[in-house]
């Protein structure tokens, strides 16, 4: 007979999502139980490869466990961040499955047991009280479904969706009206077998990469025509000279049968063997057509000894240990968001805040990738949601509600992966790792309070829960979007709650007025003196200088500004000399590098504290100031 565990808050999968909430949860004092299928943590960005995440890149959105994340990645990370175009921020898996791992170790409330899949579900009326594992059972007060494709209610029968809705249902504007060639062929969007290479160098062998038992290299004809081999490559070139595989353009992206994945476990190991030989086939093509210096990476996963007897370890361990999945079951919840939740407001530069009938505002989570859908075969319109901004293009903010983590009658339950409670359409856009992580630290959060409190998570009240994560101790959380609010400023905190008790008021801008004004702002106008009561404006003559702290961390340019049209601008460089003569583009994440780049005159000589990136060609900047 098994044993029976204890917990308060039982978190189900070790994801981006289900770390994050497990973290938060234990942090808060909570005892936790996190229970994963994998020897790592992390998920999607660590277990599935993708070492590049999208989104959530401004430094105003970098907050909370995401922002947290980031920095740890910073400080580990050899050579900083800086090595692909697909991503600001690219490194080692392994670099981001240590620092989950540390986060774990610190809490001695936080008990992580690997290797172990749900079996069974515990309801005692409409309340979850437990799961059942093969080796022992947890009985918590509260349970978070953290699986990569909600396990959990599909082992409890608590309603949810999977597939595509048309637009009658929500009146969605990029949804199908009625069923086509594309909904019938692939119910969702399709995952991706991330494959790491590794770039040997210029006259190096690598071992030949051996051909999977199903191998169609005709499949991948034309993948990088768009690009040149060298762009290709760096689309998510990582430190060391390893390449994450990751690509959507006729690469691996695999979504045949893709229903297999929950119709039982023999069609599920079908699917996931068939999209293995689909990436494995990939990097083989990328072998023989780029050359031999590219092969597989050595010893990047973990594997264990039994795993995949048709493939070598040495192979298998370039492999990620699952699939990136960009779909899931998805609840049926509270609140659903859609996508006309997540478009920006008619002229406006963000969604609307999610508001209830009683206009209580819901948000608990950011987002502001673009809406992104991956079909093998095919391709739908979706309704833009992008703006220039810090010299180039990103995606509009937007917010989850709360009510879309809650079921609508199950109790004792909260989800906290890519099954919350969202539709098809907008699942393209809610499905990025930072909102996700940014998601399960709202539902950690979220179940510690609940325990606290003895209440149900519907009954929670969502201004606690704001203010819980707007005031967490160690890694404090926006919920609220705004450009130009990072959490270093002394009105932060007012600014957030400001909007969540008006969210009537929140400004069609993004950008809240700036009345109280950081201590780098206070040195920068008392020299310029271009400061409103309301609001903060640039004038050509303000210098955005670094703080002691940029200065340290990033290196100096200097160079002629040119505005080649509106957020778009280029750094001729005269210095230092080994650069001498380049032309780089000039982008930034900083809300007030980005408005005074904006008001700078064309031909104005500058100084530039930031980071280049060779595979984006782009000189990222954290400050500057007139070169006088």
């Amino acid at each position: 007979m098994s044993s029976t565990l204890k917990a308060d808050v039982l978190v189900v999968g070790g994801g981006t999502g289900g770390t994050a909430a497990a973290v938060q949860a234990a942090r808060r004092g909570a005892k936790t139980i996190l229970v994963s299928e994998f020897p790592w943590l992390g998920g999607m960005l660590t277990n599935a490869g993708v070492c590049a995440p999208d989104g959530n890149e401004l430094a105003a959105f970098q907050t909370g466990l995401w922002g947290a994340f980031l920095r740890e990645l910073q400080q580990r990370q050899p050579g900083g961040l800086d090595w692909g175009w697909v991503s600001f921020f690219t490194y080692d898996p392994r670099t981001g499955a240590e620092i989950f791992a540390d986060w774990v170790k610190c809490l001695p409330n936080l008990q992580w047991i690997s290797g172990q899949k749900a079996q069974d579900v515990l309801i005692e009326g409409n309340i979850i009280s437990g799961v059942r594992f093969a080796d022992f059972t947890v009985a918590a007060k509260i349970t978070l479904d953290a699986t990569e494709l909600g396990d959990l209610l599909a082992l409890a029968q608590v309603p949810h969706r999977w597939g595509w809705e048309f637009q009658a249902q929500w009146g969605e504007p990029s949804a199908p009206i009625a069923p086509n060639d594309l909904t019938q062929r692939y119910s969702v969007q399709a995952p991706t077998w991330v494959v790491v290479m590794q770039d040997f160098g210029e006259g190096a062998v690598a071992p030949e990469i051996p051909p999977p038992p199903v191998d169609n290299p005709d499949r991948f004809i034309g993948a990088w025509d768009a690009y040149t081999p060298e762009q290709f490559l760096n689309y998510g070139r990582l430190p060391g000279g390893l390449l994450m595989i990751n690509w959507p353009i006729r690469g691996n992206d695999y979504g045949e049968g893709v229903d297999r994945l929950i119709e039982s476990e023999t069609s599920r190991q079908e699917f996931l063997q068939e999209s293995l030989w689909h990436s494995q086939s990939f990097a083989r093509f990328i072998q023989t057509q780029l050359g031999l210096r590219y092969g597989l990476a050595e010893n990047i996963f973990p594997i264990s000894p039994t795993e995949n007897s048709q493939n070598s370890c040495l192979v298998r361990s370039a492999f990620a240990l699952h699939p990136y999945y960009r779909e899931s079951r998805r609840l049926r919840g509270i609140s659903t968001v859609t996508e006309t939740d997540i478009l920006p407001v008619f002229g406006a530069r963000v969604a609307k805040l999610p508001i209830d009938s009683q206009g209580i505002c819901q948000t608990i989570a950011i987002g502001n990738y673009a809406n992104d859908h991956h079909y093998t075969r095919g391709d739908i319109f979706l309704q833009p949601k992008s703006i220039r901004w810090g010299g180039r293009w990103t995606g509009t903010p937007f917010t989850i509600p709360y009510g879309a983590l809650i079921p609508e009658s199950t109790d004792g339950l909260l989800v906290c992966e890519k099954n919350i409670s969202v539709s098809h359409i907008a699942n393209g856009a809610t499905r990025l790792q930072p909102v996700v992580m940014n998601i399960g630290q709202a539902a950690g959060m979220a179940a510690a309070l609940c325990v606290e409190a003895g209440c149900q998570p519907r009954d929670l009240p969502v201004r606690v829960l704001q203010e819980a994560l707007l005031q967490d101790s160690e890694a404090r959380a926006a919920v609220v979007p705004l450009f130009n609010l990072t959490p270093q400023r002394s009105d932060w905190l007012d600014r957030q709650r400001y909007y969540l008790d008006r969210p009537q008021a929140y400004p069609a801008s993004g950008e809240c007025p700036l009345s109280v004004k950081s201590d780098r702002e206070t040195r920068f106008l008392n020299e310029s003196s271009v400061f409103e009561t309301r609001t903060l404006t640039f004038e050509p003559s303000f210098c955005a200088s670094p703080s002691s702290k940029t200065a340290n961390s990033e290196s100096e340019f200097s160079g002629i500004f040119r505005r080649l049209g509106a957020q778009d601008w280029t750094l001729s460089l005269t210095n230092p000399p080994s650069w001498r003569g380049q032309t780089w583009q000039l982008v930034t994440l900083d809300w007030e590098t980005d408005q005074f780049l904006e008001n700078c005159a064309t031909e104005t000589p500058l100084r530039v504290w930031g980071r280049l990136n060779e595979a984006g060609a782009w000189l990222l900047a954290g400050a500057v100031a007139l070169n006088r």
